[in-house]
């Protein structure tokens, strides 16, 4: 990677921000750190640097983790924010999906898998923890699959197969449900899911799906 990318802690435990800071600080894709204790000290810091990506707790004092990310998001668009917590509260994880964020993951992440996804986030990817990925889907899920009233935005060249697969994966359906409404086999529907996957550039179907539903492409 030729570009290095500058990032920012924002964490209120010393010892927790410390051990992120370590696990990062010497991987080839890191140029500078900045810690912030609050959301306050990590509004001045991007006001002051050029922050490529956030690292951002929920909890934090007076400003919480969602309105800084909310607030970071509407005045630096470019910078990429990974959501780093052990709250997987529904208006949370919905709030922080609609400012933005690129990544939502559980403090019990291995540093090792840490490291991996910022790198993927900078490069462009998004990533969202299992234990929130499902939640998401089953939250912004439609209530059928007619697809009269439901569409896919002609992004990421995918076939009008692909798309009515994406729309219901979206909504929740696994291979065999799938199969059954389009008519076709679950050998199929598989080539469509992997296919749609490359496409996409995104690891499993419920990272697709919330790609899908964040981007706004099913409509």
């Amino acid at each position: 990677m030729d570009m290095k990318s500058n990032i920012l802690i924002v964490e209120d435990h010393a010892l927790t921000s410390f051990a992120l800071k370590t696990s990062i600080e010497t991987q080839d894709y890191t140029n500078n750190i900045w810690v912030a204790e609050t959301a306050q000290e990590a509004f001045d810091i991007c006001e002051k640097n050029q922050i490529d990506l956030v690292l951002m707790d929920l909890g934090l004092p007076e400003i919480n983790g969602v309105e800084a990310t909310r607030r970071i998001k509407a005045k630096y668009n470019d910078i990429k924010i990974i959501i780093l917590t052990s709250h997987c509260e529904k208006d949370e994880v919905l709030a922080c999906l609609e400012a933005g964020i690129n990544a939502y993951c559980t403090k019990d992440i291995k540093p090792e898998k840490l490291c991996e996804i910022i790198k993927d986030v900078i490069n462009g990817s998004m990533y969202f923890d299992s234990a929130i990925a499902n939640f998401v889907m089953q939250s912004t899920s439609k209530n059928n699959s007619k697809f009269a009233n439901i569409s896919i935005k002609d992004c990421y060249n995918l076939t009008q197969q692909e798309k009515r697969v994406l729309i219901l994966l979206a909504t929740g359906y696994n291979n065999s449900q799938i199969a059954k409404e389009l008519s076709i086999s679950v050998n199929t529907t598989k080539v469509h899911v992997c296919s749609i996957l490359q496409k996409m550039d995104v690891e499993d179907r419920t990272q697709a799906a919330i790609k899908a539903i964040r981007e706004n492409l099913i409509v």
